[in-house]
């Protein structure tokens, strides 16, 4: 079973490098960002063939938080090759509305 892999400051950049990558920005004092955490560790198992799945705890790295041009949480972005290619952030987000979104921009980048 594919876990979502931890995200630092130190090693953000070298995590999010290669392939495609699904970055979870989080905080622990987001009911939001809980209440999708069961689903986001669901999709790390459920797509492990398509991409990784990796958290980023904002409090904890406010520096990537600010250079990634993260303003709110949930903040969900997908990466290729360490390249921003879509953006969701919006406090109501369902586990229905994130699984739209991310196969539509999979679809995307898969055709790029």
């Amino acid at each position: 079973m594919a876990e979502p892999i931890e995200a630092t400051r130190e090693n953000f950049d070298e995590v999010v490098q290669s392939g495609t990558v699904l970055v979870d920005v989080w905080g622990p004092d987001c009911e939001p960002c809980l209440r999708l955490t069961p689903h986001v560790e669901k999709l790390a198992d459920e797509r492990e063939d398509q991409l990784r799945v990796v958290k980023l705890e904002a409090p904890k790295a406010k520096r990537a938080c600010i250079n990634l041009g993260v303003h709110g949480l949930p903040t969900f972005l997908l990466m290729r090759d360490g390249e921003e290619m879509a953006r969701l952030s919006q406090s109501t987000i369902s586990p229905t509305q994130l699984n739209q979104w991310l196969d539509q921009n999979l679809e995307k980048i898969e055709k790029e």
